[in-house]
């Protein structure tokens, strides 16, 4: 097979996925990675729309090597590539395999990965409420209200029934055993247990400039196709929250952010605990969007009272090591009201939280 080399800001942006998926635990897809940067792609559609890619020397944030990446993670789940699956787990991995398929891939199926490259990668990790649970817990002890949850960049909403799941963070536990989503999730650090009383959740709701639908066959494929192939456990956790997601379907809207939010604040909540939240999302939106968006919450928060606080939760990455910042802002009518607090971090994908001193 002849490649060619991709450019260099391209080759780098290869090398940091590769780096990222080592350090959260795909072999697979960080090897995929670096021979790509290593070794460039075959003259191809695909090759010349990742080596032109606008604006990748400049930031990740398009996630263009997930995007190839999960194009032929989709080739394999619709086995429509024998040699590709032949390299893929069950099978141990072979960097030089890899590439072989890999590249024979590229070449066999060239307009169907280019056209996959269109759209933004999208996991809807749902391991990611297990960051989110001990701080729901927490402003439901303190607040005693019945919540309204309003979930922003929510993809297929697959988080909007993240109540319905089971925790096992070793040193406690929550929600039903018989769940058919489980997540584990390490507890680390010396942070007390929060109170494992059930969440009172009276609404929900959520937005997305481009919701990801699960209905077909097809849908499913290709939210699938973005978890990468060698986490099984991954992939079986978003087959059964996407089963649970058809008995209990989220409401979610096609929208900005801010506009969004602008209208549901505006709706009255007395005697409900409003409750923000997002995860992984706050970076792929613009400066202006981002600064409308908490200038919009935080003027819902002006009015707000202990019989209808506001709270702003949210797991992002900070720039910061290991992990992400989980933060929350508080509106409830008191002299702190708008100060923001770091809760805990934790692991992109749920594997750990680490609760703040």
């Amino acid at each position: 097979m002849t490649a060619h080399p991709l450019p260099d800001p391209v080759a780098r942006a290869f090398c940091r996925q590769a780096a990222s998926c080592r350090d959260l635990g795909s072999p697979l897809v960080a090897a995929l990675c670096a021979l790509v940067a290593e070794r460039g792609l075959p003259d191809s559609r695909t090759r010349r729309r990742i080596a032109t890619w606008p604006g990748l020397a400049r930031s990740d944030a398009d996630a263009v090597p997930l995007r190839l990446c999960g194009a032929l993670h989709r080739l394999v789940l619709d086995e429509a590539d024998a040699g590709l699956a032949a390299a893929f787990p069950p099978a141990p991995l072979d960097r030089d395999r890899l590439w072989r398929a890999a590249g024979a891939a590229v070449t066999a199926h060239d307009a169907f990965i280019a056209a996959y490259l269109d759209r933004p990668p999208q996991t809807n990790e749902v391991a990611r409420s297990a960051l989110l649970l001990p701080a729901l817990l927490d402003l439901q002890r303190r607040h005693g209200l019945p919540i309204r949850l309003l979930e922003l960049g929510a993809s297929a909403g697959l988080n909007q029934n993240l109540d319905r799941f089971h925790y096992d963070y070793g040193a406690w536990q929550w929600g039903d055993p018989a769940a058919t989503v489980s997540i584990p999730c390490q507890w680390r650090g010396d942070g007390a247990a929060p109170d494992a009383s059930p969440l009172t959740i009276a609404a929900r709701a959520g937005c997305d400039i481009a919701p990801v639908p699960i209905a077909t066959y097809s849908d499913r494929k290709r939210l699938q196709s973005y978890v990468w192939p060698d986490q099984a456990h991954r992939l079986e956790r978003l087959s059964a929250a996407m089963a649970l997601a058809a008995d209990h379907p989220a409401a979610i809207a096609r929208g900005g952010a801010a506009d969004w939010l602008a209208q549901r604040l505006a709706e009255p909540a007395h005697g409900r605990h409003t409750i923000v939240f997002h995860t992984v999302m706050w970076q792929y939106l613009s400066e202006q969007e981002r600064a409308r968006a908490e200038n919009t919450m935080r003027r819902a928060g002006r009015p707000a009272s202990p019989d209808s606080p506001l709270a702003w939760l949210r797991f992002e990455a900070d720039g910061e090591r290991p992990g992400g910042g989980i933060l929350v802002t508080e509106w409830r009518g008191g002299p702190d009201d708008g100060v923001t607090r770091m809760v805990a971090r934790g692991d992109f994908h749920g594997r750990w939280i680490a609760m703040a001193a």
